[in-house]
Protein backbone atom coordinates (compact mmCIF):
# COMPACT_ATOMS: atom_id res chain seq x y z
CA UNK A 1 0.00 0.00 0.00
CA UNK A 2 1.23 3.49 -0.77
CA UNK A 3 2.12 5.63 2.21
CA UNK A 4 2.58 9.36 2.62
CA UNK A 5 5.82 10.22 4.42
CA UNK A 6 5.90 13.88 5.39
CA UNK A 7 8.22 14.02 8.38
CA UNK A 8 9.21 17.33 9.84
CA UNK A 9 12.92 18.19 9.53
CA UNK A 10 14.95 20.58 11.59
CA UNK A 11 16.06 23.71 9.78
CA UNK A 12 19.71 23.00 10.42
CA UNK A 13 19.46 19.42 9.23
CA UNK A 14 17.64 20.35 6.05
CA UNK A 15 20.10 23.14 5.36
CA UNK A 16 23.01 20.71 5.53
CA UNK A 17 21.24 18.28 3.23
CA UNK A 18 20.32 21.14 0.92
CA UNK A 19 23.93 22.13 0.41
CA UNK A 20 24.93 18.55 -0.33
CA UNK A 21 22.04 18.13 -2.75
CA UNK A 22 22.61 21.32 -4.68
CA UNK A 23 26.27 20.51 -5.16
CA UNK A 24 25.55 16.90 -6.06
CA UNK A 25 22.98 17.83 -8.65
CA UNK A 26 25.34 20.25 -10.33
CA UNK A 27 27.83 17.42 -10.52
CA UNK A 28 25.42 14.71 -11.49
CA UNK A 29 23.60 15.83 -14.60
CA UNK A 30 25.55 15.58 -17.82
CA UNK A 31 23.57 16.33 -19.34
CA UNK A 32 6.11 29.19 -36.03
CA UNK A 33 3.90 30.87 -33.90
CA UNK A 34 3.78 34.60 -33.68
CA UNK A 35 3.92 36.29 -30.30
CA UNK A 36 0.16 36.50 -30.00
CA UNK A 37 -2.69 35.11 -27.95
CA UNK A 38 -3.55 31.56 -28.97
CA UNK A 39 -6.07 29.12 -27.57
CA UNK A 40 -4.85 25.54 -27.14
CA UNK A 41 -6.94 22.43 -27.42
CA UNK A 42 -8.70 20.82 -24.49
CA UNK A 43 -10.21 24.04 -23.19
CA UNK A 44 -6.91 25.63 -22.24
CA UNK A 45 -7.12 29.38 -21.72
CA UNK A 46 -5.67 31.69 -24.33
CA UNK A 47 -2.31 33.28 -23.67
CA UNK A 48 0.83 34.60 -25.32
CA UNK A 49 2.78 32.22 -27.53
CA UNK A 50 6.52 32.17 -28.19
CA UNK A 51 7.65 33.32 -31.61
CA UNK A 52 9.47 30.31 -33.10
CA UNK A 53 9.77 31.64 -36.64
CA UNK A 54 13.53 32.32 -36.59
CA UNK A 55 15.87 29.42 -37.38
CA UNK A 56 19.24 29.34 -35.65
CA UNK A 57 22.19 28.40 -37.83
CA UNK A 58 25.84 29.22 -38.34
CA UNK A 59 28.57 29.05 -35.76
CA UNK A 60 29.61 25.56 -34.70
CA UNK A 61 26.16 24.02 -34.98
CA UNK A 62 23.53 23.14 -32.41
CA UNK A 63 24.89 22.56 -28.90
CA UNK A 64 23.25 20.22 -26.41
CA UNK A 65 25.11 18.61 -23.52
CA UNK A 66 24.66 14.97 -24.53
CA UNK A 67 27.22 12.25 -23.87
CA UNK A 68 25.33 9.81 -26.10
CA UNK A 69 24.64 10.74 -29.71
CA UNK A 70 21.69 9.58 -31.82
CA UNK A 71 21.72 8.95 -35.57
CA UNK A 72 18.59 10.93 -36.37
CA UNK A 73 18.87 10.55 -40.13
CA UNK A 74 18.98 6.76 -39.89
CA UNK A 75 15.74 6.91 -37.91
CA UNK A 76 14.09 9.19 -40.47
CA UNK A 77 14.24 12.24 -38.21
CA UNK A 78 15.49 15.78 -38.73
CA UNK A 79 16.75 18.37 -36.26
CA UNK A 80 16.13 22.10 -36.27
CA UNK A 81 17.18 24.77 -33.82
CA UNK A 82 15.06 27.89 -33.40
CA UNK A 83 14.90 31.07 -31.40
CA UNK A 84 12.01 31.26 -28.96
CA UNK A 85 11.19 34.87 -28.16
CA UNK A 86 8.51 36.96 -26.55
CA UNK A 87 7.58 38.64 -23.29
CA UNK A 88 7.22 36.32 -20.30
CA UNK A 89 5.80 36.81 -16.83
CA UNK A 90 7.14 35.70 -13.48
CA UNK A 91 4.95 34.44 -10.66
CA UNK A 92 4.38 35.10 -6.99
CA UNK A 93 2.62 32.77 -4.57
CA UNK A 94 -0.51 33.93 -2.77
CA UNK A 95 -0.24 32.44 0.68
CA UNK A 96 2.05 29.56 1.65
CA UNK A 97 3.37 27.00 -0.85
CA UNK A 98 1.85 24.20 1.25
CA UNK A 99 2.91 20.58 1.04
CA UNK A 100 -0.35 19.46 -0.57
CA UNK A 101 0.64 21.39 -3.70
CA UNK A 102 -2.63 23.32 -3.88
CA UNK A 103 -1.01 26.65 -4.51
CA UNK A 104 -2.28 29.90 -5.97
CA UNK A 105 0.12 31.78 -8.23
CA UNK A 106 -0.42 35.24 -9.67
CA UNK A 107 1.55 37.04 -12.35
CA UNK A 108 4.24 39.22 -10.85
CA UNK A 109 6.58 40.93 -13.32
CA UNK A 110 7.27 40.73 -17.05
CA UNK A 111 10.40 40.75 -19.19
CA UNK A 112 11.50 40.11 -22.75
CA UNK A 113 13.22 36.82 -23.46
CA UNK A 114 15.09 35.36 -26.39
CA UNK A 115 16.10 31.75 -25.81
CA UNK A 116 16.36 28.67 -28.02
CA UNK A 117 14.60 25.38 -28.65
CA UNK A 118 15.91 22.22 -30.30
CA UNK A 119 13.36 20.32 -32.40
CA UNK A 120 13.72 16.67 -33.41
CA UNK A 121 10.84 15.37 -35.52
CA UNK A 122 9.99 12.82 -38.19
CA UNK A 123 11.23 14.04 -41.58
CA UNK A 124 7.95 12.82 -43.08
CA UNK A 125 5.07 14.60 -41.31
CA UNK A 126 2.87 11.60 -42.12
CA UNK A 127 4.90 9.57 -39.60
CA UNK A 128 4.11 11.98 -36.75
CA UNK A 129 2.19 10.28 -33.96
CA UNK A 130 0.37 13.37 -32.71
CA UNK A 131 2.49 13.56 -29.52
CA UNK A 132 5.17 16.16 -28.77
CA UNK A 133 7.45 15.63 -25.78
CA UNK A 134 8.79 18.97 -24.53
CA UNK A 135 11.82 18.58 -22.28
CA UNK A 136 12.92 21.26 -19.82
CA UNK A 137 16.65 21.06 -20.53
CA UNK A 138 18.73 20.32 -17.44
CA UNK A 139 21.33 22.84 -16.25
CA UNK A 140 22.66 21.05 -13.16
CA UNK A 141 26.02 20.47 -14.86
CA UNK A 142 26.33 24.13 -15.84
CA UNK A 143 25.07 23.69 -19.40
CA UNK A 144 21.94 22.59 -21.26
CA UNK A 145 21.66 18.81 -21.05
CA UNK A 146 18.93 16.48 -22.31
CA UNK A 147 18.93 13.39 -20.07
CA UNK A 148 15.33 12.50 -20.86
CA UNK A 149 16.02 12.58 -24.59
CA UNK A 150 18.85 10.12 -23.93
CA UNK A 151 16.56 7.83 -21.94
CA UNK A 152 13.53 8.13 -24.22
CA UNK A 153 14.98 8.52 -27.71
CA UNK A 154 14.39 4.91 -28.70
CA UNK A 155 10.70 5.19 -27.86
CA UNK A 156 10.29 8.64 -29.42
CA UNK A 157 11.91 7.55 -32.68
CA UNK A 158 10.01 4.31 -33.14
CA UNK A 159 6.65 5.83 -32.25
CA UNK A 160 7.09 8.90 -34.45
CA UNK A 161 6.75 11.43 -31.65
CA UNK A 162 8.39 14.84 -31.89
CA UNK A 163 10.76 16.15 -29.21
CA UNK A 164 11.45 19.76 -28.28
CA UNK A 165 14.23 20.70 -25.87
CA UNK A 166 13.77 24.11 -24.25
CA UNK A 167 16.59 26.24 -22.85
CA UNK A 168 14.31 27.29 -20.02
CA UNK A 169 16.82 28.46 -17.40
CA UNK A 170 19.24 31.34 -17.33
CA UNK A 171 22.48 29.42 -16.81
CA UNK A 172 21.98 27.45 -20.02
CA UNK A 173 21.73 30.68 -22.02
CA UNK A 174 23.78 33.30 -20.17
CA UNK A 175 26.06 31.07 -18.08
CA UNK A 176 26.60 31.27 -14.36
CA UNK A 177 28.30 29.75 -11.33
CA UNK A 178 29.04 26.00 -11.31
CA UNK A 179 30.10 24.19 -8.15
CA UNK A 180 31.43 20.99 -9.75
CA UNK A 181 32.19 20.19 -13.38
CA UNK A 182 31.40 16.73 -14.68
CA UNK A 183 34.09 14.91 -16.69
CA UNK A 184 34.03 16.06 -20.28
CA UNK A 185 32.60 19.48 -19.43
CA UNK A 186 35.86 21.14 -18.40
CA UNK A 187 36.15 24.56 -20.00
CA UNK A 188 32.52 24.77 -21.09
CA UNK A 189 30.40 24.33 -17.95
CA UNK A 190 28.90 27.59 -16.71
CA UNK A 191 29.62 29.58 -19.87
CA UNK A 192 26.14 29.49 -21.41
CA UNK A 193 25.24 29.34 -25.08
CA UNK A 194 25.99 33.01 -25.75
CA UNK A 195 29.61 32.54 -24.71
CA UNK A 196 30.13 29.02 -26.04
CA UNK A 197 29.24 30.06 -29.59
CA UNK A 198 28.57 33.81 -29.97
CA UNK A 199 28.33 33.51 -33.75
CA UNK A 200 25.28 31.29 -33.37
CA UNK A 201 23.83 32.28 -30.00
CA UNK A 202 25.10 35.81 -29.36
CA UNK A 203 21.66 37.37 -29.76
CA UNK A 204 20.04 35.27 -27.02
CA UNK A 205 19.14 36.68 -23.61
CA UNK A 206 17.37 35.31 -20.57
CA UNK A 207 15.70 37.47 -17.90
CA UNK A 208 16.11 34.98 -15.03
CA UNK A 209 14.71 31.71 -13.75
CA UNK A 210 11.59 33.32 -12.33
CA UNK A 211 10.44 33.70 -15.94
CA UNK A 212 11.36 30.15 -16.95
CA UNK A 213 7.93 28.74 -16.18
CA UNK A 214 6.14 31.09 -18.57
CA UNK A 215 8.81 30.62 -21.23
CA UNK A 216 8.08 26.89 -21.04
CA UNK A 217 4.35 27.57 -21.32
CA UNK A 218 4.75 29.88 -24.30
CA UNK A 219 6.87 27.33 -26.17
CA UNK A 220 4.22 24.69 -25.55
CA UNK A 221 1.50 26.97 -26.91
CA UNK A 222 3.53 27.76 -30.01
CA UNK A 223 4.35 24.12 -30.64
CA UNK A 224 0.73 23.10 -30.28
CA UNK A 225 -0.74 25.85 -32.43
CA UNK A 226 1.83 26.22 -35.19
CA UNK A 227 3.03 22.75 -36.12
CA UNK A 228 6.61 24.03 -36.11
CA UNK A 229 7.79 20.88 -34.31
CA UNK A 230 5.96 18.52 -36.63
CA UNK A 231 6.58 19.74 -40.16
CA UNK A 232 3.06 21.10 -40.21
CA UNK A 233 1.30 17.97 -38.93
CA UNK A 234 -1.46 18.46 -36.37
CA UNK A 235 -0.38 18.29 -32.72
CA UNK A 236 -2.80 16.32 -30.57
CA UNK A 237 -0.90 15.93 -27.29
CA UNK A 238 1.87 17.85 -25.55
CA UNK A 239 3.74 16.11 -22.72
CA UNK A 240 6.14 17.95 -20.38
CA UNK A 241 9.29 16.05 -19.43
CA UNK A 242 12.18 16.78 -17.09
CA UNK A 243 14.83 14.93 -15.13
CA UNK A 244 16.60 15.93 -11.88
CA UNK A 245 16.62 19.73 -11.48
CA UNK A 246 14.19 19.91 -14.39
CA UNK A 247 11.87 17.46 -12.60
CA UNK A 248 12.00 19.76 -9.58
CA UNK A 249 11.03 22.63 -11.88
CA UNK A 250 8.11 20.60 -13.24
CA UNK A 251 6.91 20.05 -9.67
CA UNK A 252 6.63 23.82 -9.25
CA UNK A 253 5.06 24.10 -12.68
CA UNK A 254 2.42 21.45 -12.05
CA UNK A 255 1.33 22.76 -8.66
CA UNK A 256 1.44 26.48 -9.42
CA UNK A 257 1.40 27.17 -13.16
CA UNK A 258 -0.51 24.32 -14.80
CA UNK A 259 -3.75 25.35 -13.02
CA UNK A 260 -3.45 28.75 -14.74
CA UNK A 261 -2.33 27.65 -18.19
CA UNK A 262 -3.40 24.03 -18.68
CA UNK A 263 -0.68 24.07 -21.32
CA UNK A 264 0.31 20.40 -21.03
CA UNK A 265 -1.69 17.21 -21.39
CA UNK A 266 0.61 15.07 -19.25
CA UNK A 267 3.78 15.24 -17.16
CA UNK A 268 6.72 12.84 -17.24
CA UNK A 269 8.60 13.66 -14.03
CA UNK A 270 11.89 11.78 -13.72
CA UNK A 271 13.99 11.73 -10.53
CA UNK A 272 12.44 14.62 -8.64
CA UNK A 273 13.54 15.65 -5.17
CA UNK A 274 11.30 16.33 -2.21
CA UNK A 275 10.94 20.06 -2.82
CA UNK A 276 9.98 22.37 -5.71
CA UNK A 277 12.17 24.78 -7.63
CA UNK A 278 11.83 28.14 -5.88
CA UNK A 279 10.43 31.29 -7.41
CA UNK A 280 13.14 33.94 -7.83
CA UNK A 281 13.44 37.56 -8.90
CA UNK A 282 14.57 39.13 -12.17
CA UNK A 283 18.09 38.22 -13.26
CA UNK A 284 18.40 35.50 -10.60
CA UNK A 285 19.20 31.82 -10.84
CA UNK A 286 17.03 29.27 -9.05
CA UNK A 287 18.63 28.67 -5.64
CA UNK A 288 18.65 24.90 -5.11
CA UNK A 289 20.34 25.08 -1.72
CA UNK A 290 17.91 27.65 -0.45
CA UNK A 291 15.02 25.78 -1.98
CA UNK A 292 15.83 22.67 0.02
CA UNK A 293 15.08 24.52 3.22
CA UNK A 294 11.46 24.65 2.04
CA UNK A 295 8.69 22.26 2.97
CA UNK A 296 8.49 19.00 0.99
CA UNK A 297 5.65 19.12 -1.51
CA UNK A 298 3.32 16.64 -3.19
CA UNK A 299 1.75 16.86 -6.62
CA UNK A 300 -1.66 18.40 -6.19
CA UNK A 301 -4.54 16.00 -6.80
CA UNK A 302 -7.16 18.23 -8.41
CA UNK A 303 -5.86 18.68 -11.97
CA UNK A 304 -6.82 16.87 -15.15
CA UNK A 305 -3.32 16.34 -16.62
CA UNK A 306 -1.83 13.05 -15.35
CA UNK A 307 1.62 12.73 -13.77
CA UNK A 308 3.90 9.72 -13.99
CA UNK A 309 6.69 10.12 -11.42
CA UNK A 310 9.65 7.82 -12.14
CA UNK A 311 12.16 7.55 -9.29
CA UNK A 312 15.46 5.68 -9.22
CA UNK A 313 16.40 3.80 -6.08
CA UNK A 314 19.13 6.38 -5.53
CA UNK A 315 16.54 9.18 -5.44
CA UNK A 316 14.46 7.75 -2.63
CA UNK A 317 16.53 7.98 0.58
CA UNK A 318 19.72 9.70 -0.55
CA UNK A 319 20.17 13.43 -0.98
CA UNK A 320 17.02 13.86 -3.07
CA UNK A 321 14.97 12.30 -0.24
CA UNK A 322 11.90 11.60 -2.34
CA UNK A 323 10.74 9.13 0.32
CA UNK A 324 9.18 12.04 2.22
CA UNK A 325 6.92 12.93 -0.70
CA UNK A 326 5.56 9.52 -1.55
CA UNK A 327 1.88 9.80 -2.23
CA UNK A 328 -0.83 7.28 -3.10
CA UNK A 329 -1.58 6.46 -6.69
CA UNK A 330 -4.77 8.10 -7.81
CA UNK A 331 -6.90 8.86 -10.86
CA UNK A 332 -4.17 11.17 -12.25
CA UNK A 333 -0.97 10.08 -10.48
CA UNK A 334 1.42 7.12 -10.58
CA UNK A 335 4.68 6.64 -8.69
CA UNK A 336 7.22 4.13 -10.03
CA UNK A 337 10.31 3.37 -7.90
CA UNK A 338 12.87 1.09 -9.55
CA UNK A 339 15.13 -1.18 -7.49
CA UNK A 340 18.85 -1.22 -8.21
CA UNK A 341 18.92 2.03 -10.17
CA UNK A 342 20.74 5.35 -9.77
CA UNK A 343 19.92 8.99 -10.45
CA UNK A 344 22.50 9.00 -13.25
CA UNK A 345 23.94 5.82 -14.69
CA UNK A 346 26.15 4.28 -17.34
CA UNK A 347 23.51 4.59 -20.04
CA UNK A 348 23.04 8.32 -19.45
CA UNK A 349 26.76 9.03 -19.08
CA UNK A 350 27.84 6.92 -22.04
CA UNK A 351 31.63 7.13 -22.49
CA UNK A 352 31.88 9.59 -19.59
CA UNK A 353 31.09 6.74 -17.19
CA UNK A 354 34.62 5.41 -17.63
CA UNK A 355 36.03 8.79 -16.60
CA UNK A 356 34.17 8.79 -13.29
CA UNK A 357 36.64 7.75 -10.59
CA UNK A 358 34.07 6.98 -7.92
CA UNK A 359 35.66 4.02 -6.17
CA UNK A 360 33.37 1.55 -7.95
CA UNK A 361 31.97 1.15 -11.45
CA UNK A 362 29.01 3.45 -12.18
CA UNK A 363 25.55 1.90 -11.86
CA UNK A 364 24.75 -0.11 -15.00
CA UNK A 365 21.05 -0.89 -14.48
CA UNK A 366 18.73 -0.41 -17.49
CA UNK A 367 16.51 2.27 -15.96
CA UNK A 368 16.08 3.75 -19.43
CA UNK A 369 13.99 0.74 -20.45
CA UNK A 370 11.53 1.47 -17.64
CA UNK A 371 11.51 5.13 -18.71
CA UNK A 372 10.48 4.11 -22.22
CA UNK A 373 7.64 2.01 -20.83
CA UNK A 374 6.62 4.93 -18.62
CA UNK A 375 6.39 7.30 -21.58
CA UNK A 376 4.33 4.76 -23.55
CA UNK A 377 1.99 4.36 -20.57
CA UNK A 378 1.67 8.11 -20.02
CA UNK A 379 0.92 8.73 -23.69
CA UNK A 380 -1.82 6.09 -23.62
CA UNK A 381 -3.18 7.62 -20.40
CA UNK A 382 -3.52 10.97 -22.16
CA UNK A 383 -5.01 9.43 -25.30
CA UNK A 384 -7.73 7.21 -23.84
CA UNK A 385 -7.65 7.50 -20.06
CA UNK A 386 -6.14 4.05 -19.48
CA UNK A 387 -3.88 4.52 -16.45
CA UNK A 388 -0.45 2.90 -16.08
CA UNK A 389 -0.09 -0.06 -13.71
CA UNK A 390 0.55 0.74 -10.07
CA UNK A 391 3.97 -0.32 -8.84
CA UNK A 392 5.15 -1.62 -5.47
CA UNK A 393 7.27 0.81 -3.49
CA UNK A 394 10.81 0.08 -2.43
CA UNK A 395 10.94 -1.27 1.10
CA UNK A 396 12.19 1.31 3.59
CA UNK A 397 12.63 1.32 7.36
CA UNK A 398 14.11 3.38 10.17
CA UNK A 399 14.18 7.04 11.05
CA UNK A 400 15.42 8.52 8.84
CA UNK A 401 14.21 5.88 6.42
CA UNK A 402 16.71 3.79 4.50
CA UNK A 403 16.32 1.18 1.80
CA UNK A 404 15.83 -2.36 3.13
CA UNK A 405 18.32 -4.72 1.46
CA UNK A 406 18.86 -8.46 1.21
CA UNK A 407 22.02 -10.27 2.30
CA UNK A 408 23.80 -9.30 -0.92
CA UNK A 409 22.88 -5.61 -0.56
CA UNK A 410 20.18 -5.60 -3.23
CA UNK A 411 17.17 -3.40 -2.51
CA UNK A 412 13.87 -5.07 -1.67
CA UNK A 413 10.56 -4.06 -3.21
CA UNK A 414 9.98 -1.62 -6.04
CA UNK A 415 9.91 -2.41 -9.74
CA UNK A 416 12.19 -5.41 -10.26
CA UNK A 417 14.34 -5.77 -13.37
CA UNK A 418 16.07 -8.99 -14.48
CA UNK A 419 19.62 -7.82 -13.62
CA UNK A 420 18.33 -7.16 -10.08
CA UNK A 421 16.33 -10.36 -9.55
CA UNK A 422 18.72 -12.65 -11.46
CA UNK A 423 21.95 -10.98 -10.41
CA UNK A 424 25.60 -11.38 -11.19
CA UNK A 425 26.22 -7.86 -9.83
CA UNK A 426 24.81 -5.89 -6.95
CA UNK A 427 23.25 -2.85 -8.62
CA UNK A 428 22.55 -0.07 -6.15
CA UNK A 429 21.76 3.61 -5.95
CA UNK A 430 24.31 4.05 -3.17
CA UNK A 431 27.55 5.74 -4.27
CA UNK A 432 30.99 4.20 -4.36
CA UNK A 433 33.73 4.85 -1.83
CA UNK A 434 34.87 8.14 -3.39
CA UNK A 435 33.02 10.91 -1.51
CA UNK A 436 33.49 13.41 -4.33
CA UNK A 437 30.30 15.28 -5.08
CA UNK A 438 30.20 14.08 -8.67
CA UNK A 439 29.88 10.50 -7.45
CA UNK A 440 26.96 10.95 -5.08
CA UNK A 441 24.29 10.42 -7.73
CA UNK A 442 25.94 7.73 -9.85
CA UNK A 443 25.28 4.66 -7.71
CA UNK A 444 27.54 1.71 -8.28
CA UNK A 445 27.89 -1.79 -9.71
CA UNK A 446 29.47 -4.31 -7.33
CA UNK A 447 30.34 -7.64 -8.99
CA UNK A 448 29.30 -10.71 -7.04
CA UNK A 449 32.05 -13.20 -6.35
CA UNK A 450 32.31 -16.28 -8.57
CA UNK A 451 31.43 -18.40 -5.56
CA UNK A 452 28.27 -16.42 -4.87
CA UNK A 453 27.28 -16.52 -8.55
CA UNK A 454 27.68 -20.31 -8.47
CA UNK A 455 25.40 -20.47 -5.41
CA UNK A 456 22.72 -18.38 -7.09
CA UNK A 457 22.91 -19.95 -10.55
CA UNK A 458 23.61 -23.70 -10.71
CA UNK A 459 24.16 -23.56 -14.46
CA UNK A 460 24.32 -21.16 -17.35
CA UNK A 461 21.14 -22.64 -18.77
CA UNK A 462 19.35 -22.07 -15.45
CA UNK A 463 20.57 -18.47 -15.32
CA UNK A 464 19.39 -17.75 -18.85
CA UNK A 465 16.01 -19.40 -18.26
CA UNK A 466 15.41 -17.39 -15.08
CA UNK A 467 16.64 -14.18 -16.71
CA UNK A 468 14.30 -14.66 -19.67
CA UNK A 469 11.39 -15.43 -17.35
CA UNK A 470 12.15 -12.26 -15.34
CA UNK A 471 12.22 -10.25 -18.57
CA UNK A 472 8.84 -11.58 -19.64
CA UNK A 473 7.48 -10.94 -16.15
CA UNK A 474 8.55 -7.28 -16.29
CA UNK A 475 6.92 -6.97 -19.73
CA UNK A 476 3.71 -8.61 -18.55
CA UNK A 477 3.60 -6.25 -15.56
CA UNK A 478 3.85 -3.24 -17.88
CA UNK A 479 7.21 -1.93 -16.65
CA UNK A 480 9.20 -2.92 -19.75
CA UNK A 481 7.96 -2.83 -23.34
CA UNK A 482 7.82 -5.90 -25.53
CA UNK A 483 9.60 -3.70 -28.10
CA UNK A 484 12.55 -3.64 -25.67
CA UNK A 485 12.65 -7.36 -24.89
CA UNK A 486 15.82 -7.92 -26.89
CA UNK A 487 17.44 -4.88 -25.29
CA UNK A 488 16.68 -6.24 -21.80
CA UNK A 489 17.96 -9.70 -22.75
CA UNK A 490 21.13 -7.96 -23.90
CA UNK A 491 21.87 -7.05 -20.28
CA UNK A 492 22.27 -10.73 -19.38
CA UNK A 493 25.84 -11.87 -18.66
CA UNK A 494 25.89 -15.65 -19.16
CA UNK A 495 29.68 -15.70 -19.59
CA UNK A 496 30.01 -14.98 -15.87
CA UNK A 497 28.06 -18.11 -14.97
CA UNK A 498 29.67 -21.56 -15.02
CA UNK A 499 28.64 -24.17 -17.55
Amino acid sequence: MHRSHLRARTTAGRSRRAKRLAAAMVAGALLVGGCSDVSTTGGSPAGPSADLSEVLDGGRGAFVGEAVTTDLAAAGFVQEERVASGKAVSYAAVGPMSRDGRWTFVEDGSADYRTRVVVRRPADPARFSGTVVIEWLNVSGGLDGSPDWTSLAGEILRRGHAWVGVSAQRIGVEGGPVLVVAPGAEGIAGKGLVNLDPDRYGSLSHPGDGFSFDVFTQVARAVRASGVATGGARVERVIAAGESQSAIALTTYYDGVQPLTRAFDGFFVHSRASVPLPLVGPGEYADLAGGFAAMPVLFRDDLEAPVLDLQAEGDVTSVLESVVVRQPDGPRFRLWEVAGTAHADRFILGPLADLADCGAPVNAAPLHLVAKAALRALDRWVVDGTGPPSAPLLETAGDPEEIVRDADGIAKGGIRLPPVDVPVDVLTGEPGSNPALFCILLGRTDPLSPARIAELHPSRADYLRRYEDATDGAIDAGFVLDDDRDAMLGYAQPSRVGN
